[in-house]
């Protein structure tokens, strides 16, 4: 008794701000649930639709006295409300096949043929593309986002667990959902306000941020990308919409007749334009869908207002509920606008109904609209190259003006309890925790300083045996000018310090002028890539695998020095030139890299001095960071990369003259429906005569891991080049094919597709140079190539692949057929 009046106490507060609160179940005379019914309050446009179990929640900040429940071959019923807060109700509707006196209603199943709801969503389709923004040259607005966290289904254990000992202050602000019922805790809220501006001639659109607030966490980028990257911009008009990097059909889409079920429900005037609702849902369950309802205009047939709920039932993991709602300004009277958006999410381990979790919700308003005002095309492409921290310390003054919702007095009180929760000793140490789990780095702020990387710390191969490894990096800020990394490593087996030491300087923010430079002393596994790297303190994972298919000895013991310059002269497009000294030995007694020197001799060490111009074009990559170091925001662009290598004999005792020109791009492509399709292609020629070390070597894999752009079924050095050609295409049907298969659908797997192939050759004179008694083989009679089949999603984290080797059966321990895996968390 004492726990419920505690739980009284402490949601009282939050029960006043909401004038009107209800939830409850909507049955049918059989004990029923009736999943997708309408409920709202009556003579409102303010409701919500039943989930799966017939379950619904509202709230208003007015007073209603009723509430209407209805569904298509269903009385409607009214259901009085008796007292501001009606919870558990029990509503039963009774049979019955009717039809609304403005329209014509399709009862029962739903028929793709002389549905009056399918003529509608036809002119939705066909006037799509001049409806609002689109019907103007030139646009601009003003937006206010806000970005909000809440730790959700508060309840007694919650409130007394020893995570929140000595916090307990927090539960003050405890509110409950108006799309779920249930109680959360605001831990977070991010506002932004900005100006966008656009033109349609051009294609092009700006941002410019006035103004960004975070409570607690003050301008912390890593928190601010997050949301970003989590909550981006969708179009409900397009036929699909991402949203945790999953594509969902948009009920909107020219598909939406095979996905979903659609009815006409209702039709009124709203805003004075005569409006049809629509009610959708699934056709079938595990697809990425929505179930909702949507008012659109019976003149212009664009949306005034749509609600999308996505199917608990969906393939994607972690998150348990997502609701959005738009609502559109009608302007002129015929163009509508979009006036707000909300999106709320509820980020769970599984999706049963009493699980905690957390809410994430963005409030985006849009306002103050003006049309065919032209700017130039550079107005467009104009770049910030500085941190602005004025934008992230705006005054209250500011706020009251550019906040186009005001805060409620719940959200007013996170910016003080999370002031007041930042000063506990508990709460920064459950932050620094998941800062370092984050970012792989332990902050000693005092020194400016970050150890690690953690995960890196341990790592074990045949020659090194178990190797330890300690390293560090510079940390003043998250836009650094410079920064100096460095490592240390032993390897218990060779008794050998490795260590390496790189620096980095932006000496120009415009043109991103950046000099970079450092040396490394380590043990490598050439050939994990087909473009070497120049990065100092790169080094590859197949070095450093606890076990593997077969003998890892072929690692090269590697000593490299490194000075470039890198330029971004236009968005995205990167150049960089380097110098390159390495020496490259065998690390092992049982492979060599020798080879024959011009008197006849042989000679086992190789050193070579080269000059590396690389050109990389990244369309769409979005950054964000003004310092030496950015981060990249999405993962949806391609990477075109060209690349020429040039050494020069004599050079710094360079013992090689050869040119080597590469080519790469890879392209993720968003194929709607049937999930992602990754595919590469590279493509280089080496010309001059080079011994085994600095050949192209076909990217093997003996690890047990799968790793994308290596080939699973090669040992390590299996394939030797001096020319080639790679294709590789990895296809994520996202559950496409299982969730329609009765006894996997509830599993929730994802199946993966992929092919990999390789040509390439020798020539005579790289094949004479060869001393090292190694074979060298190239796939020139026939392109080798593999293909697998994978299953994802297994336990929400694991992945397993199974390989096929098509061809060159009969080399020496060949794998016919091997299993490799992956471990992570994805929506």
């Amino acid at each position: 008794m004492k726990t419920y009046f505690v739980l009284l106490i402490l949601f009282c507060s939050s029960f006043l701000m909401a004038q009107t609160k209800v939830s409850g179940y909507v049955l049918d005379e059989m004990n029923e649930p009736v999943p997708f019914a309408n409920v709202i309050f009556k003579n409102s446009t303010k409701g919500v639709i039943t989930n799966e179990n017939g379950k619904f929640y509202m709230e208003d900040d007015q007073t209603w006295e009723t509430l209407i429940v209805s569904f298509v071959s269903y009385e409607t019923k009214e259901v009085p409300l008796k007292k501001g807060a009606n919870y558990d109700l029990k509503i039963i509707l009774k049979e019955e096949v009717a039809a609304l006196n403005e329209v014509v209603i399709v009862t029962g199943k739903q028929s793709k043929k002389n549905n009056p709801a399918i003529d509608i969503l036809r002119k939705i389709w066909a006037n799509k593309r001049t409806n609002g923004l689109n019907k103007y040259k030139q646009y601009q607005y003003d937006k206010y986002e806000k970005v909000e966290f809440d730790l959700n289904t508060i309840d007694s254990a919650t409130i007394k667990s020893k995570l929140f000992r000595g916090m307990e202050f927090v539960f003050d602000q405890v509110d409950t959902s108006k799309v779920t019922g249930k109680t959360y805790l605001p831990m977070f809220i991010n506002e932004a306000a900005s100006e966008v501006y656009g033109d349609n001639i051009l294609n092009e659109k700006r941002e410019i941020l006035r103004g960004n607030k975070n409570s607690g966490f003050s301008n912390n980028q890593t928190i601010i990308d997050f949301i970003d990257d989590l909550y981006s911009e969708y179009d409900i008009y397009e036929n699909y919409l991402k949203f945790f990097d999953k594509s969902f059909t948009s009920p909107l889409s020219r598909t939406g007749i095979n996905t979903y079920n659609y009815v006409l429900a209702d039709s009124t005037f709203i805003d004075n334009k005569w409006c049809y609702n629509i009610i959708y849902y699934p056709r079938r369950k595990n697809e990425l869908t929505f179930k909702g309802d949507f008012w659109v205009a019976d003149t212009t047939f664009a949306i005034k207002k749509i609600n999308m709920q996505a199917s608990k039932s969906a393939n994607i993991n972690w998150v348990k509920e997502i609701y959005i709602e738009q609502e559109f300004d009608v302007l002129n009277d015929s163009v509508f606008l979009i006036k707000r958006d909300y999106f709320m999410s509820d980020f769970a381990f599984n999706k049963k109904e009493e699980s905690k979790g957390i809410y994430g919700k963005r409030t985006t308003l849009y306002d103050n609209y003006q049309f065919d005002i032209k700017k130039e095309k550079d107005f467009y492409s104009k770049k910030v190259y500085s941190f602005d921290e004025d934008l992230y310390n705006q005054d209250d003054e500011f706020w009251n003006k550019k906040r186009l919702e005001q805060l409620s007095k719940d959200e007013k009180g996170v910016y003080v309890m999370l002031d007041s929760l930042k000063k506990t000793k508990k709460f920064k140490r459950l932050y620094n925790i998941g800062s370092i789990l984050a970012s792989g780095y332990i902050e000693f702020d005092e020194l400016n300083l970050d150890y690690g990387p953690i995960f890196s710390t341990f790592g074990f191969n045949e020659v090194e045996g178990v190797r330890l490894r300690a390293g560090g990096r510079t940390y003043f800020g998250q836009n650094d000018l410079w920064r100096l990394e460095g490592f240390t490593a032993y390897g218990f087996r060779d008794n050998k310090f490795k260590y390496g030491i790189s620096g980095k300087w932006l000496l120009d923010k415009k043109s991103r002028l950046i000099i970079s430079g450092g040396n490394r002393r380590d043990v490598e596994q050439i050939g994990a890539s087909l473009t070497t790297s120049t990065d100092v303190l790169g080094r590859s994972l197949a070095s450093s695998s606890v076990i593997g298919t077969g003998a890892n000895d072929k690692l090269t013991n590697i000593n490299l020095s490194t000075l470039a310059l890198e330029l971004e002269p236009a968005r995205n497009f990167i150049t960089r030139l380097s110098g390159t000294y390495r020496t490259l030995e065998s690390a092992s007694k049982t492979f060599s890299l020798d080879y024959f020197k011009p008197d006849g001799t042989i000679e086992g060490e190789i050193q070579q001095f080269e000059t590396t111009l690389s050109l990389t074009y990244f369309p769409k990559r979005e950054m964000t960071g003004f310092g030496v170091e950015r981060k990249t925001k999405n993962d949806d662009f391609a990477t075109l990369f060209a690349q020429v290598t040039k050494g020069d004999e004599g050079f710094l005792g360079s013992d090689f003259n050869y040119t080597k020109y590469q080519f790469s791009y890879t392209q993720p492509w968003a194929v709607g429906g049937l999930g992602r399709l990754t595919s590469s292609i590279e493509a280089g020629k080496t010309f001059g005569q080079i011994p085994l070390g600095l050949m192209s070597i076909v990217p093997g894999n003996q690890t047990y891991f799968s790793i994308y752009n290596t080939f699973s079924n090669l040992d390590f050095y299996e394939f030797v080049t001096d020319e080639y050609l790679t294709l590789h295409l990895e296809h994520n049907f996202n559950g496409r094919i299982f969730s329609r298969i009765p006894f996997l659908k509830k599993l929730n797997w994802r199946e993966i597709v992929g092919f990999r192939g390789v040509v390439g050759d020798i020539s005579d004179e790289n094949r004479a140079i060869n001393a090292s008694g190694l074979p060298y083989n190239a796939p020139n009679k026939e392109a080798y190539y593999e293909y697998s089949f994978g299953i994802a999603n297994i336990f929400k984290v694991f992945r397993i692949d199974f390989n096929f080797r098509g061809n060159y059966l009969d080399n020496p321990d060949a794998r016919k057929f091997g299993v490799t895996g992956a471990f992570g968390f994805y929506f």
